[in-house]
C-alpha cells in the first residue's frame, strides 16, 4: 500500500507525521511519497522538494512566486498520476493542496482524502462544495465538522484535535520553572501576541499597554511572554519598554508547556492557541484586531458570535473575547482582572472543550490512519 502525501505548513507537517505513524501501525509495509517537512521525513517521507516553498502566506508574499508555486502543483499532480497511490492525502494549506487535487481527479480516479475540513461554520460556505468537486473525503479536526462536509457532497470523519496529544506539565515541572525564574508564588500572567509577524507589530502595543494597566492594580503580577521561534526576535524588540520585567521564551517546548502550566491566566490573540491554553487547563482572556478595512470584511462574512474555539466546542460562552474595535487596552485589563479574581470559572469549558476534541480516546493520528483505511 502507498500514499502521496502533501503538507505545506509546520502544522501539516505534525498531522501528517502522526497520521503517517498511525498507518504504519496498521499497515507495516505501507510506502509514503510526497510533500513533508522534517517529522513527516522522520516517518519515511522523502519530500519532492522542501516544504518550505509552500508556506507562503498572503498575496504580497504570493505573487513572486506564483510561477514557481504553479510549476510545484503540476509537478506534484504528475507525480501523483504516475504513482498511481492508493490515495492522495493532502493536508490543510487548500490553496496549494486542492489545486493538485483538481489536476488529479481530472486525468484519474485516485481518491483524495484532506485532512482538516474548511472553516465553513464560520464564515465562506461555499467553500465545502467547492471542494466537494475534487476530494472524496475529509479527515475534520472538530466534532461539529462532519454534518457540514456530508451536506456538500464528501464523506467525514471526526479524527481528533492534535491538542489533545499536547503534554501537560507535571506539578514538579510547573514548581521547578517558577522558581528558575524567580515567580515562585508570585501570580502569573501569560501574553501570547500571536505566531505572525504582522499580528505581533499589531497586537504588542495594544497588549503592553494592557499589561501596564494590571501593574498599576496587581504590582506583583509576573509577566512570560512564550514567543514562536519565527517572531522572537521581533518580540524581544517590542517588549522591552513594557513594565513588569516580562520574560520571553523562545524554542523549548518543554519550556513552553511549564509556562502554560503555571500560568494563572493568559492574555492571547485568536487562534488554536486557545485549544492549548485549555488543554493546560489555563483561563484565559482572547484579544484581536486587523486593519480597518479586514475588520469590516470579515465581520460582514462572520457566521459566529464567538471565534474562541473553547466556546464553540463546548458550546459556551465563557471565555472573554475584545475583538475589532472592542480590542483596547482598558476592557482588556478589565476582563483579566475578572478572570484572574475568578479563574474557576472556565474550568468546565475547558475539561468539555478537551473531551470533545478527543481526550482520553485513540491518538488523533491513529484514528486518522484507521479512517484513510475504512474509506479506502
Amino acid at each position: 500500500m502507498q500514499f502521496y502525501l502533501i503538507a505545506g505548513e509546520p502544522s501539516g507537517d505534525a498531522l501528517g507525521a502522526a497520521l503517517m505513524a498511525g498507518l504504519k501501525q496498521l499497515v507495516p509495509e505501507v510506502e509514503f511519497h510526497g510533500v513533508g517537512g522534517p517529522l513527516m521525513q522522520a516517518q519515511g517521507l522523502s519530500s519532492q522538494f522542501s516544504m518550505d516553498e509552500l508556506s507562503v502566506m498572503g498575496i504580497a508574499e504570493v505573487l513572486p512566486k506564483y510561477r514557481a508555486l504553479k510549476r510545484r502543483i503540476s509537478e506534484c499532480a504528475d507525480a501523483v498520476l504516475r504513482l498511481k497511490p492508493d490515495a492522495l492525502i493532502t493536508i490543510d494549506s487548500p490553496d496549494f493542496c486542492l489545486r493538485v487535487a483538481k489536476l488529479v481527479k481530472a486525468a484519474s480516479n485516485t481518491k483524495t482524502i484532506h485532512y482538516v475540513a474548511p472553516s465553513v461554520w464560520a464564515w465562506r460556505a461555499g467553500r465545502a462544495a467547492k471542494m466537494a468537486r475534487v476530494i472524496d473525503h475529509v479527515l475534520a479536526l472538530l466534532p461539529f465538522e462532519p454534518p457540514l462536509m456530508h451536506a456538500a457532497g464528501m464523506g467525514c470523519d471526526f479524527v481528533g484535535h492534535p491538542v489533545v496529544s499536547t503534554p501537560v506539565a507535571s506539578k514538579t515541572e510547573i514548581t521547578e520553572f517558577r522558581n528558575r525564574h524567580g515567580i515562585n508564588d508570585a501570580p502569573l500572567l501569560l501574553i501570547l501576541p500571536g505566531s505572525r509577524r504582522g499580528e505581533v507589530e499589531r497586537l504588542a502595543p495594544i497588549f503592553g499597554q494592557t499589561l501596564a494597566r494590571l501593574i498599576q492594580i496587581r504590582p506583583d503580577l509576573r509577566v512570560v511572554v512564550p514567543a514562536a521561534s519565527a517572531v522572537a526576535p521581533r518580540v524581544q524588540e517590542l517588549v522591552v519598554d513594557w513594565t513588569g520585567a516580562p520574560i520571553v521564551l523562545e524554542g523549548d517546548p518543554a519550556e513552553k508547556h511549564a509556562a502554560f502550566g503555571a500560568a494563572d491566566v493568559a492574555l492571547a490573540a485568536s487562534g488554536t492557541v486557545s485549544l492549548e491554553l485549555a488543554a493546560a487547563s489555563t483561563p484565559m482572556v482572547i484579544a484581536y484586531d486587523m486593519n480597518w478595512f479586514s475588520r469590516i470584511m470579515i465581520s460582514r462574512m462572520l457566521k459566529i458570535d464567538t471565534v474562541t474555539l473553547v466556546n464553540l466546542v463546548s458550546e459556551t460562552r465563557m471565555v472573554p473575547e475584545f475583538l475589532g474595535a472592542n480590542c483596547l487596552p482598558d476592557r482588556i485589563a478589565d476582563g483579566l482582572m475578572a478572570v484572574l479574581e475568578n479563574p474557576q470559572t472556565q474550568q468546565a469549558a475547558m475539561d468539555l472543550t478537551m473531551k470533545r476534541l478527543g481526550r482520553g480516546s485513540e491518538a488523533p493520528g491513529l484514528r486518522a490512519a484507521k479512517a484513510v483505511l475504512n474509506t479506502l
